[in-house]
């Protein structure tokens, strides 16, 4: 069997990334019949990227730097394999926009938007503004970056307390501090701009107004390169620890459809003013009264894109490539309709207790299946989990009819799913599905924090 027949067709994707979302592409690209290169560091270099893409280039050592965030390496790497595009995934280079800038300067395409648009929304301060001007709801908070201390004070008081302090230039949670009075504003102040500093090598930070128990939403997006974008709904994102999301699903049981379709308006229009193309999130925080502030957004396929997949039918990825190829929005995602509700957990390399990394060989690995459960993994039995990177070890997604039956059957998927020789996260979900408070979605960024403070007293 040939490969699909398109107007154009890229002729062979080098994948600028490792793990579960390099196999993710490899997946996508064998779909539309496109040839793909691995990149890879000395520490994957019997990784099922490697394997199952058509031809690995090695980059360099285990440490990112000298690998994955190599620019020099990964376009040497594009130029020798004859490469016409380069898919970043996730992290790494993907919100990189002098990466996006040398793939256009190398006559290679990047597949994501352009460097302008990444640079925007990569300042935070300055997605906020832009988002305020496109129509879109934001936090109270400086306009700016926060110059000096007189300044902080200054901002701290005209905004009110509480208030948080966000790095400009990152996300993750580095950078970001809570501020609940003046005592509290300078030192704060102090450690954001280091940590920033040290994580982003920009020290720059902004301020404000901090959200009490807010949810964590988000809407998945898709742009054409002629001036069209759609978005695809709604994700549940409130499950995180250090600010790092766990537990993921769609819809969230706090949208009605109402809310979808209006906010989702906005953000559409918001984005077609932008000029945006490819594949994006536009986050949002939602406070108890039910009102949305726009908070950042990331420009390149998210982690928990599944669970989007699951509930549209639409493949995000094949969608990104063909979006990338000049195809028109109206023909790749032609029509979509919401359908059922899907659960995704991450399941990370990390004691489940202290959220310490858990790298090391895995010695047993038996992933679940069954009617509407996927997994997303690199990993196997006899796999290394390296110490040089992210802690993921897979995505288990599960769909089902309804939030309750997505529930039930995310608790069989954990309880089957094996991982010994390091630590998971997987007890830590297992008790996140039996809470009573997350059966009702009752649901806010500091659940996960009530929830093991309980675990304490109990």
């Amino acid at each position: 069997m040939g490969r699909p027949a398109f107007a154009f067709m890229f002729r062979k994707i080098l994948i600028a990334n490792r793990g579960e979302i390099a196999l993710r592409i490899i997946c996508a690209c064998k779909e539309l019949g496109i040839p793909t290169v691995a990149v890879f560091s000395e520490a994957d270099r019997n990784s099922l990227p490697v394997r199952f893409a058509d031809e690995a280039v090695c980059i360099g050592p285990a440490r990112a730097s000298d690998s994955y965030l190599n620019i020099p390496q990964v376009i040497s790497a594009a130029e020798i394999t004859n490469v016409d595009a380069i898919h970043p995934g996730y992290g790494f280079l993907a919100e990189n926009a002098n990466f996006a800038e040398v793939c256009e300067a190398s006559h290679i395409a990047f597949i994501g938007p352009s460097a302008e648009v990444i640079r925007i929304m990569g300042e935070k301060d300055r997605a906020r503004r832009e988002a305020a001007a496109a129509g879109l709801p934001v936090i109270p908070g400086t306009p700016g970056v926060v110059e000096d201390e007189h300044a902080a004070l200054r901002a701290a008081e005209e905004i009110g307390y509480p208030l948080m302090l966000k790095a400009s230039a990152g996300g993750g949670g580095r950078g970001m501090r809570i501020v609940r009075g003046p005592a509290e504003i300078l030192p704060a102040f102090r450690a954001a701009r280091h940590e920033a500093g040290q994580a982003f090598g920009v020290p720059d930070v902004y301020i404000e107004k901090y959200v009490e128990r807010p949810r964590h939403i988000e809407f998945q997006v898709l742009g054409d390169r002629h001036g069209r974008v759609m978005h695809l709904g709604e994700r549940e994102c409130s499950v995180q620890r250090r600010h790092q999301k766990l537990i993921e699903e769609a819809p969230s049981p706090a949208v009605d459809n109402s809310v979808r379709e209006s906010l989702g308006a906005r953000v559409v229009a918001a984005l077609e003013k932008l000029g945006y193309s490819g594949a994006g999130t536009v986050e949002f925080l939602r406070d108890a009264r039910g009102e949305f502030y726009f908070i950042e957004m990331n420009t390149r396929i998210q982690v928990e894109h599944p669970v989007t997949e699951s509930v549209t039918g639409v493949d995000l990825v094949k969608a990104q490539i063909r979006l990338a190829a000049g195809e028109k929005l109206a023909d790749v995602v032609p029509r979509y309709t919401l359908s059922g509700h899907s659960i995704e957990c991450r399941i990370n390399a990390e004691d489940p207790e202290t959220f310490a990394p858990s790298p090391g060989r895995i010695t047993a690995f038996h992933a679940p299946g069954g009617h509407g459960v996927r997994v997303d993994t690199a990993m196997h039995s006899d796999a290394v989990v390296p110490p040089h990177y992210d802690s993921l070890i897979a995505k288990l997604i599960v769909r089902a009819p309804s939030r309750p039956e997505a529930i039930a059957r995310m608790r069989r998927a954990l309880e089957m799913f094996i991982i010994e020789g390091v630590k998971t996260t997987i007890p830590l979900q297992r008790r996140i599905m039996d809470d009573p408070q997350f059966q009702r979605g009752d649901l806010h960024t500091g659940f996960l924090d009530h929830l093991l403070a309980r675990a304490e007293h109990a």
